[in-house]
């Protein structure tokens, strides 16, 4: 039965014996089954009896003083005056989910995110057949997701996601023919997704990331025309992507990252995806190039492509005009050629670019002058442990919002150029292993917000620049195994706690205070 107790009293123009007649029969159901106001009352105080913390005194105003249609966060429907609504997101509540909110038969959104409800999701909420939103996000429940869900016919969003909940996702879930919203991420959920979620064909958003789902994506997910995102990261998933899932248009976020997911991207992905704006695939086993189409997809803001197993060269991305974020690090990219780099000059044009990341790759060749062309919105720039030759171009200095430098273990050489030191707002600047020469710029002593300098394994010479003393942030100082190097200027680096001199040719005199710093 849907109701936890028979709250309701037998209508006055029954005679008492046609009512026992009824209830004996089974089919005295009208005030039982369907409730009525006085359910609803019950319900919403046996609710307040399961919140043990509300401090911003919610719950304050849910009693007899007035009617419970304008309690806060409830709301009724004028017709019947029966509760539609129960909206208390976001107001700091502690406690448990009541079952007696499955007495709420009218009741068509249960919003109850963003407060720290625990234990489990009662089942008796799968009584509520006229739901159409439940969100419970952003609580510490636990528990599993009941199966008894099923019978919400009409219901459009179910998001869950930022719990503690286990078990494996519901198979009766895919019998909810409306749903368009389904989010469970930041769960422990365990198993695989039944390819019958193919069949809800009004479904916009799937986010499961952060579980532990395994198994492969379903093929029939390529039939989910409405789809716009799929977040599946952090997972356990192998296998292949299904290749219809490459032509659902209607995709902006595609986010496989952090799986076991092998294959190859099509060459006609930026034509089949053109609606696309983030394209998160790193931490996979991908294979193969990167294809060229990938630059018709102007509307990407996000590509990922970190952690897998792609090699070849790196396509023009001169009309990625909306990129902010581009991650190629740790892949076989490049060929220690000549050439490798010249992709960098197609990026001129991307007046949002904040994050570029290609280390741990194999590219050649020197750095290209055009990268002072950059958009000065660029704040991280990792271009270590590949085979970039030459010198550091002094266009460098363009980039003035320029926050955390990596270039180490390269095959770079010349001087370290002075325009470094315009870079204000550096924290992190690494040019280690490599052949620089010649001495430390002054400049760096500008360098103010620096915690992190690593010059390491270079054939630097003469002495540290006096103005080094001005970095009094500067927590980490790497010069080993780089030439002679004068050591007066340490004393004034107060906040240093790291700091590796081996294998130099010190001249003066290390200050007695240095002896308390890790090396």
């Amino acid at each position: 039965m849907g109701l936890l107790q028979l709250s309701a009293a037998p209508s006055s123009s029954f005679s008492i014996h046609a009512f026992i007649l009824l209830w004996c029969l089974g089919i005295f159901v009208t005030s039982v089954v369907s409730g009525n106001n006085e359910t609803d009352r019950l319900a919403l105080l046996e609710f307040k009896a399961k919140i043990i913390h509300d401090p911003l005194r919610v719950m304050s105003s849910w009693n007899d003083s007035i009617h419970f249609c304008q309690w806060q966060g409830v709301t009724c429907g004028r017709r019947h005056q029966r509760v539609t609504v129960l909206n208390l997101r976001s107001l700091k509540l502690v406690g448990s989910i009541s079952p007696y909110v499955g007495n709420l038969s009218f009741l068509r959104n249960l919003s109850l995110q963003n407060n720290t409800l625990h234990k489990e999701i009662p089942p008796e909420i799968g009584h509520l057949t006229r739901l159409l939103v439940l969100e419970l996000y952003n609580n510490t429940i636990q528990g599993e997701i009941p199966s008894n869900l099923s019978g919400y016919n009409n219901l459009v969003a179910l998001r869950v996601s930022r719990n503690q909940l286990v078990g494996e996702i519901p198979t009766t879930l895919t019998s909810l023919t409306k749903l368009q919203f389904f989010t469970i991420h930041r769960n422990n959920l365990t198993g695989t997704v039944s390819p019958f979620f193919g069949n809800l064909s009004f479904l916009k958003i799937f986010s499961a990331t952060f579980n532990n789902l395994g198994g492969s994506i379903p093929n029939s997910f390529g039939q989910l025309m409405k789809l716009s995102i799929i977040d599946a990261e952090c997972n356990t998933f192998s296998g292949t992507i299904p290749r219809s899932m490459y032509n659902l248009s209607s995709l902006w976020v595609f986010a496989v990252g952090g799986n076991q997911i092998q294959g190859s991207l099509p060459f006609d992905i930026g034509i089949t995806l053109p609606n696309i704006e983030e394209f998160i695939f790193s931490e996979n086993q991908f294979t193969g190039s990167i294809p060229v189409s990938i630059s018709n997809a102007t509307n990407l803001d996000t590509f990922e492509m970190a952690s897998n197993k792609l090699s070849g060269k790196v396509p023009s991305l001169e009309k990625l005009n909306r990129l902010t974020f581009l991650s190629l690090s740790v892949n076989h990219l490049g060929s220690g050629e000549t050439e490798d780099l010249s992709f960098l000059c197609s990026l001129t044009n991307t007046t949002y670019l904040t994050f570029l990341e290609i280390n741990l790759n194999n590219f050649g060749g020197k750095l290209p002058k055009c990268l002072g062309n950059f958009s000065t919105t660029l704040s991280d720039f990792y271009l270590d442990d590949n085979k970039i030759s030459e010198n550091i171009p002094a266009e460098i200095g363009n980039l003035i919002n320029l926050e955390d430098l990596r270039i180490g273990n390269n095959k770079l050489s010349g001087n370290i150029p002075f325009e470094i030191g315009i870079l204000h707002k550096l924290v992190y600047l690494d040019l280690s292993q490599n052949k620089f020469s010649g001495n430390i710029p002054s400049s760096l002593g500008n360098l103010t917000a620096l915690t992190i300098l690593n010059l390491g394994n270079n054939n630097l010479q003469g002495s540290i620049p006096l103005s080094l003393g001005q970095c009094q942030n500067l927590l980490r100082l790497y010069l080993n195994n780089s030439g002679t190097i004068a050591s007066e200027v340490i004393v004034h680096l107060v906040s240093l706690i790291i700091l590796d001199l081996k294998a130099n040719q010190l001249t003066g005199v290390l200050p007695i205070e240095v002896g308390n710093l890790k090396n």
